[in-house]
């Protein structure tokens, strides 16, 4: 089992920054891929940065791209959002997926971008 817990979330003008961490505990080192994923008011969620953890691979929304950073150490990921537009306004929520296909999902964090 894997647990993730979000944090780094609030209110911020645009053009600020924020950056978001998930503390992954648990199996951890049985996780292939990690991500965040942001869900707008009233759309769908959407890939906004995958991050494998066995090759480092990354890729990135064209809407994010430039502007936020995924990264990891040994039991966090992270999302450094820089230059925040009101767009961005959303739940972001950080995934795991482990070799045994498990999924987990931790419970949110609110990111709040004012115009």
């Amino acid at each position: 089992q894997v647990q993730l817990v979000e944090s780094g979330g609030g209110l911020v003008q645009a053009g600020g920054s924020l950056r978001l961490t998930c503390a992954a505990s648990g199996s951890i080192d049985s996780v292939l891929f990690m991500g965040w994923y942001h869900q707008a008011p009233g759309k769908e969620r959407d890939v906004v940065a995958p991050i494998s953890t066995t090759t480092s691979y990354t890729n990135y929304a064209d809407s994010v791209k430039g502007r936020f950073t995924i990264s990891r150490d040994n039991a966090n990921l992270y999302l450094q959002m820089n230059k925040l537009k009101p767009e961005d306004t959303a739940v972001d929520s950080c995934y795991a997926v482990e070799r045994g296909r498990n999924e987990y999902w931790g419970q949110g964090t609110q990111v709040t971008v004012s115009s």
